[in-house]
């Protein structure tokens, strides 16, 4: 599962006479020198790949924001076309995820998987029609024979994509290496009927599923016409309910509490940091926060239970207000939520709950727009998803129909 490893941040002892020498020495200071760029080295931080995104370094970004993929800034031409840059065209891409090498997204009416070498930013279509047809359906297959009926949550573990086929009430499974598309869990091919049955593979239901995020032993859905969060074993397709009302009711809420006695109102985006869930309420406009071994839930940012009032205010928790929240990353000390309906991506201090304005209009507009520039001059339209490889964002511009990245 993990991608990438660089470790040991303790600076050994026996460093420091070199380091904080104050001979005139120049033997003695290139000494010094050589150590520092030692030093540099050992600093450096673990990564390693955990819910769809490489996690392990806090993100140092200049909020500067430009588009990676799809049409260049002034248009926002939709379409299909497997190209590099902005010769690329999406429709709607909703949901993204990576690997550290290649992004993932789920171009949802194009009802395709597209990916998007990050050192070139060629695109090509890994599963689904292909270019110049869009047919929906839910083929398991390989590759262009394979079909999706607006493909929306998706995420991985470095060897398959995991993606939550919404319209198909299924969760859907491709061998990166092979494009083999199969079904995980849900109703078999040819078959899409939802529910909320908690069972194996094709005996369970979902309604809808819209997030999917995984810490590498186990998916966790986003069930949004259930109102449930759902845990997959990706060893055997076993579906349960982790948080939410229990089988048979989907009443929603935003009642914080434990297992089934927690509700929600439209859970929509997922990630994990492999210890805690985060998910975002688009009708609540909450972030919630869940521990995996317990099933507990709390509100991280956004309005106390009881109240669901949107806003773009930056604050620390309870006092900080969203608009349709959606999708929602990680780097393991910091939240980058997509904050649809505001226009803008949000940065949520994990150990506080202290949220700011990363990029998009400033506290008190919320201007869409495709703009290039950087933190609040950028503008977007619906931003719907975000992820990280480690050193930048990526964020699904959903009308504008592009990829953009925040460096």
């Amino acid at each position: 599962m993990n991608i990438k490893k660089i470790s040991v941040t303790l600076l050994p002892l026996f460093l420091f006479p070199f380091i904080f020498s104050t001979s005139c020495d120049k033997e003695e200071k290139d000494k010094s020198k050589q150590y520092l760029s030692i030093l540099m080295l050992l600093s450096r931080c673990t990564q390693s790949l955990m819910g769809g995104s490489v996690q392990g370094c806090t993100l140092s970004l200049d909020a500067v924001v430009t588009t990676f993929a799809g049409p260049s800034q002034g248009t926002t031409t939709s379409g299909d076309t497997d190209a590099t840059g902005n010769s690329v065209r999406f429709q709607q891409p909703c949901n993204i995820t990576t690997d550290g090498t290649n992004l993932y997204v789920a171009d949802m009416y194009n009802n395709k998987i597209r990916k998007i070498n990050i050192s070139t930013q060629v695109v090509t279509t890994l599963a689904g029609p292909a270019q110049g047809s869009t047919t929906s359906g839910d083929t398991d297959a390989t590759g262009n024979a394979a079909r999706f009926y607006i493909p929306q949550g998706i995420t991985t573990d470095g060897t398959n994509l995991y993606v939550a086929d919404r319209y198909n009430n299924k969760i859907r499974k491709i061998n990166i290496s092979t494009q083999v598309v199969t079904t995980l869990a849900g109703p078999a091919q040819g078959s899409t009927t939802s529910g909320d049955t908690d069972a194996m593979g094709n005996a369970a239901r979902f309604y809808a599923p819209t997030g999917i995020t995984t810490d590498g032993a186990n998916l966790y859905v986003a069930d949004v016409g259930n109102n449930k969060i759902r845990k997959i074993v990706i060893s055997t397709g076993a579906v349960t309910t982790l948080a939410g009302p229990a089988q048979g009711t989907t009443t929603s809420g935003d009642t914080d509490a434990t297992g089934n006695a927690a509700r929600f109102n439209a859970p929509e985006g997922i990630t994990t940091d492999g210890t805690n869930l985060y998910v975002t309420e688009s009708l609540n406009n909450k972030i919630r926060k869940i521990v995996i071994s317990t099933g507990a839930v709390t509100t991280l940012a956004g309005p106390a239970q009881g109240t669901t009032t949107s806003g773009d205010t930056d604050a620390t928790g309870n006092a900080a207000r969203f608009s349709i929240p959606r999708g929602i990353t990680t780097d393991g000390k910091n939240l980058f939520v997509a904050d649809f309906n505001n226009h803008k991506i949000r940065k949520i201090v994990i150990s506080t709950g202290a949220v700011t304005t990363l990029a998009g209009p400033a506290q008190g507009t919320t201007t869409s727009g495709d703009t290039d520039a950087t933190g609040n001059a950028a503008r977007f339209n619906d931003p719907s998803d975000i992820t990280t490889e480690g050193t930048n964002l990526y964020i699904t511009d959903y009308v504008n129909n592009k990829i953009r990245k925040i460096e």
